[in-house]
This record gives C-alpha cells, sequence and structure tokens, in this order.
C-alpha cells in the first residue's frame, strides 16, 4: 500500500514513471518532426519578402510542403500528452505550479494549431488553380505570403505563452535540482523582439542562435531525462 502511495495521488492512477515515458517519448518525437518542419520545409521553402520564389517553392515541392504541414498538425497532437504528463512529473514539486505550466504549454498548443491551419489553405491556393482562376498569379503568390505570415505571427503570440511555460518547467525543474531555467526567458525575450523592435530582422540570427543552442541542449535533455530517469526513484523505494 505504501508503495502505491509514492506511486499515485489520490484520485489518480497513472505513475509518474509511465507519465514521465509518455512525456520522454512525446518529447524526443517533437524534437525530430519539429527540426522537419521548421527548417527543413518552413525555412528550406519560404524566400522571405519574394512572394513569387516562395510560392514557386512550395508549388514545386508540394509534397514537402504537405508533409511538413502533417508535421505541424503532430506536433500540436503530442503536445497535448507531454503537457500531461510534465504535469504528473512535477506536481510533487508544486502542483500549483505544474498545472500553470501544463495549462500555459496546451495554450500555445492551440495556438500552433490554429497557426497549422494557414499551411492547409497555402495548400489550397497552390494546389488547385482553377477555383482561384480570377486572381492573377502575382495576387496569388501575394495570398500565399500573407497565409504564410499569418502563420507565423499566429505561432509567435503563442511562443509567448511557451515561453512561460519554460520559465514554469524551469522553476520546477530547479526545485528537483535539475537544470537552470533561463530558456523560457529566451523564448520570451525573442517574442516580445518581433513586436517591439522595428528592424528586428537585423537581429533575427542573433536572437535565433540564443534560443537554438539552449533549445536543442535543454529540451533535448530534459527528454532524455524524461525516459531514462524521472520516476524511478518511487520504483526504487517501492
Amino acid at each position: 500500500m505504501a508503495a502505491t502511495q509514492l506511486a499515485t495521488t489520490p484520485g489518480t492512477t497513472t505513475s509518474t514513471r509511465t507519465a514521465a515515458v509518455v512525456a520522454g517519448i512525446g518529447y524526443v518525437a517533437i524534437f525530430v518532426l519539429a527540426i522537419f518542419a521548421n527548417f527543413m520545409v518552413r525555412e528550406g521553402l519560404i524566400e522571405p519578402g519574394d512572394a513569387a520564389a516562395t510560392a514557386t517553392n512550395i508549388r514545386d515541392s508540394e509534397a514537402l510542403f504537405r508533409a511538413g504541414t502533417v508535421a505541424f498538425l503532430a506536433v500540436f497532437v503530442i503536445d497535448i500528452a507531454v503537457a500531461w504528463g510534465l504535469w504528473i512529473v512535477f506536481r510533487s514539486a508544486n502542483r500549483d505550479i505544474s498545472l500553470l505550466s501544463a495549462w500555459s504549454r496546451l495554450m500555445y498548443t492551440v495556438f500552433l494549431g490554429v497557426a497549422v491551419v494557414f499551411f492547409y489553405m497555402v495548400l489550397e491556393l497552390v494546389s488547385d488553380a482553377d477555383s482561384f482562376e480570377g486572381f492573377g498569379a502575382g495576387q496569388v503568390d501575394a495570398q500565399v505570403m500573407l497565409l504564410l505570415d499569418a502563420f507565423n505571427f499566429t505561432w509567435l503570440v503563442g511562443l509567448v505563452a511557451f515561453g512561460l511555460h519554460l520559465i514554469l518547467v524551469g522553476y520546477l525543474i530547479l526545485k528537483s535540482r535539475l537544470a537552470p531555467k533561463l530558456l523560457g526567458t529566451a523564448y520570451i525575450v525573442d517574442t516580445l523582439a518581433v513586436g517591439l523592435v522595428a528592424n528586428y530582422q537585423d537581429y533575427a540570427d542573433a536572437f535565433l542562435a540564443m534560443v537554438a543552442a539552449p533549445s536543442i541542449i535543454g529540451e533535448m535533455w530534459l527528454g532524455l531525462w524524461l525516459l531514462l530517469r524521472a520516476g524511478r526513484e518511487e520504483r526504487e523505494v517501492a
């Protein structure tokens, strides 16, 4: 009985270890899917400031763009499970903050899901030319670019909630003596900079470097920790 109480809390049936494995698998999957969707598809096909080249790239690589869209959609679904798993893993450190962290991640996930809708609208524009025969080629290209910008801005708004999530997870990790909480601050700085810095593009590479390096190291490390170690202490005690 005592061992069972260590693994669960009243009213729950999921052990910390099980939740950690679910969240860890989700983290690793998101890591791979996000790199593909964001860097190979989004960054690879979009030419900033050149609507015609961007639309042409997407038309010529429609299958790749569709795969990236599905990858973003998969991230949207997997993030729900990750938020649930992280709440269970860290609720022993601080139940209320762990719940707020989960809600913050879910809020980001909602915005990502809305953003993916714009990718599907881009596909509709580039793959069904007959439905838009009244538009000139330049008008269609401009619409494609507008929808891609809508994706970017919707995602950026969601990243504010994601930044809050990372700060809270950082606090919970620190309380568990695991890792620092600077990653969430970096995300928020980058997100706010888009709205506050008029010439953001001049500094975009610096902001990306500030976020990407700790993201790759910190987030992948957290995913591996969840998979390999989190919750095992309960089993050892049991």
